[in-house]
């Protein structure tokens, strides 16, 4: 059974072109608008999973993790959720993958190699690992597509050379470092947003206030934005497909049901509603 966890579409030059990325770690490709579907088998053949087993290349050395995300299925499965074309160049693909790491392909998904460099994960014997890693989401500018942001299982990554090497730019103690959506300016690659949580075991606001962080350096230097967001008795957790930007304005909702947007930026904020179920994806059309 799959579970699509998120879809990607195309350039302009790819009119019917759509990407799935599913539980069990599949991406899945349509060049008729979803009409029918095929499975990249390089990805899914990838040497970090283990190998091609028809081919007879196949090994015992498979490096994706699961996720959470998979447990309704009663198993713990790797899972894709972050698909990235490239603005200049559609065949220029990244991926993200829980647990593994970040994928880059720069012929439409014939090959594939990890971009994993710079990230660390704090549950490895080897922190520095080249597969293994946790990343919740990771998005890139559309007018810089060089500078990539990611949220990670262990910290906010920055790169500013397509994923080559990542940056930790956490800063836990303004409370900055987990947690699962990261957003960036639609210009300016080294503007994004987070919406932080507590920990892993403790998946809820820090302190029981609720606020969105802004960094316009790259990750150097973090504000926090409160202005209108509930400061008591909030424990909103945002899922990683619930924040989005276009232009100054920028929106989320948590899993409590609460939806919330910013027309400047996230330095003020108002409530669009409460009560909702919970939401999985915010999207500005």
């Amino acid at each position: 059974m799959y579970k699509i966890w998120y879809l990607a579409f195309g350039g302009p030059n790819q009119p019917g072109r759509v990407y799935a990325g599913t539980i069990p770690g599949g991406l899945f490709i349509s060049d008729d608008g979803g009409d029918s579907w095929t499975l990249n088998r390089p990805l899914w053949n990838h040497e970090s999973r283990g190998g091609d087993l028809f081919a007879g290349g196949a090994t015992s050395e498979n490096h994706w993790g699961g996720t959470p995300a998979s447990i309704d299925y009663g198993v713990f499965e790797p899972g894709i959720h972050s698909i990235l074309v490239d603005p200049r160049e559609p065949n220029h693909l990244h991926v993200a993958v829980s647990s593994a790491g970040v994928l880059e392909s720069t012929d439409g998904g014939e090959t594939w190699v990890g971009r994993n460099q710079g990230m660390l994960m704090d549950y490895l014997p080897n922190p520095a690992a080249d597969w293994g890693h946790d990343p919740h989401y990771i998005t890139q500018c559309p007018g810089q597509p060089e500078h990539l942001w990611q949220q990670n299982h262990c910290g906010v990554f920055y790169s500013n050379d397509g994923a080559k090497q990542w940056k930790k730019v956490s800063v836990p103690e303004a409370g900055v470092h987990f947690g699962f959506p990261i957003a960036v300016d639609e210009q300016d690659g080294s503007t994004a947003w987070v919406v932080p949580a507590r920990a892993d075991m403790a998946r809820m606001t820090l302190d029981g206030g609720l606020f969105v962080a802004r960094t316009t350096d790259g990750g150097e230097s973090w504000q926090k934005l409160r202005q209108g967001l509930p400061q008591e008795h909030a424990h909103d957790i945002v899922f990683r497909h619930a924040l989005d930007v276009s232009g100054d304005r920028l929106c989320f909702g948590s899993t409590t049901g609460n939806a919330y947007v910013s027309e400047d930026r996230g330095d003020t904020w108002q409530c669009l509603g409460n009560n909702f179920p919970p939401i999985y994806s915010v999207r500005f059309g």
